[in-house]
């Protein structure tokens, strides 16, 4: 352990450092069970990934820099095994489904719809596959916003997870199994949405309590944007609001992402969900302003940023594990996705957006 550490600190010792970046030089496993609060873990497997991100760090090319984080004590296969749950499928309930038509508007250079004050704080889904209720969710709480005129309300993400039908089995058999954005918007049409305070998360499916929901808003229908059009997502996110998009997440950039704008992901199995809040450039290189559902301490701050080219410059690649991504039971033809992550490979946002009409009290 002493001569790993060493070694480490020369590699540290190399490289130019972002501002943000961390000096882990001298962190140590019981410093990272204090920071995390953690009580068990695998200490090897911690000081195999703490050498693996120094070393990283150590590139003085690197566009990215990595940081320790509540992964940081997983194996690759754990995480792997912990970052699944994102699933979707083409499949609908007959819902209000609309696709994409573009604004024509003119697009500003940078977007973030945090400085609109219609994003509430990063979230946690903890262990359970339910990155599309987030996704879900947090799109339904900026859209409202965004409609009303009204401070944005934490929604709850638990209601979708328990309540929302998934009888094809679309990326996975519903709650923490996976399920689709597209799906949850097709029930919130109905049944509204309620409060995190009335229907709280429990990183469990559960049973659906409708005692605990009192819908404080409802959607008309949803939009899907076209697959690999990098130009209708820039529309959308500018014109229209944040939208809930769907990403690869495995591996060790998205285990150990700690900044910077991330390249060459080379991952295009779709395997979460997230939401888009905007899109910006830093120093030349153009991005995508992504917020994950891993909590305000992975990245920036609970936001990962995407290097973003343009349109017929966007990297391309085959999702050959439909399973784990844009499939429903019994579908298993491999897809085509584009941009860093496959973050161009399925987005949807709810329309109509209204809040619910309190009933009057008679006394």
């Amino acid at each position: 352990m002493i001569r790993g550490i060493a070694l480490t600190s020369l590699y540290v010792a190399s490289a130019a450092k972002f501002a943000e970046e961390r000096d882990l030089s001298s962190y140590t496993w019981e410093d990272y069970k204090v920071e995390f609060g953690k009580h068990g873990g695998d200490q090897k497997t911690f000081e195999a990934n703490l050498l693996s991100i120094q070393e990283h760090n150590a590139n003085p090319d690197k566009d990215w820099h990595a940081t320790v984080n509540q992964f940081t004590d997983m194996s690759p296969g754990e995480f792997e095994t912990y970052s699944k749950g994102r699933k979707r499928g083409a499949i609908h309930l007959g819902g209000s489904r609309q696709m994409y038509q573009p604004s024509g508007k003119a697009l500003p250079d940078q977007v973030d719809w945090r400085e609109q004050g219609v994003v509430t704080p990063a979230k946690d889904q903890g262990s359970c596959g339910s990155c599309w209720a987030f996704s879900a969710a947090e799109t339904l709480e900026s859209h409202l916003a965004i409609a009303t005129g009204e401070p944005v309300m934490k929604l709850s993400p638990q209601q979708i997870v328990s309540c929302a039908p998934n009888p094809d089995q679309c990326g996975g058999s519903g709650g923490c199994d996976g399920s689709t954005q597209p799906l949850a918007f097709n029930y919130t049409e109905t049944a509204g949405i309620t409060t995190d305070a009335s229907y709280p998360y429990t990183s469990r499916t559960g049973t659906c309590d409708t005692s605990k929901i009192t819908p404080v808003a409802y959607n008309s229908g949803y939009v899907e944007l076209p697959v690999n059009d990098g130009a209708a997502l820039m529309d959308a996110v500018a014109n229209q609001g944040p939208v809930s998009i769907s990403i690869a997440a495995g591996g060790f950039r998205f285990q150990f992402y700690g900044g910077g704008v991330l390249k060459s992901c080379n991952d295009y199995v779709m395997d979460h969900a997230v939401q888009l809040v905007g899109y910006g450039t830093e120093s030349g290189q153009d991005y995508w302003l992504v917020r994950n559902s891993w909590g305000a301490s992975w990245g920036e701050s609970g936001y990962i940023r995407l290097a973003r080219y343009g349109e017929g410059n966007e990297p391309c690649g085959e999702d050959k594990n439909p399973a784990d991504g844009d499939a429903c039971a019994g579908d298993t033809a491999p897809r085509t996705y584009c941009g860093e992550c496959g973050v161009l490979s399925s987005s949807s946002y709810p329309t109509g957006m209204t809040a619910a009409i309190k009933e009057a009290i008679v006394v």
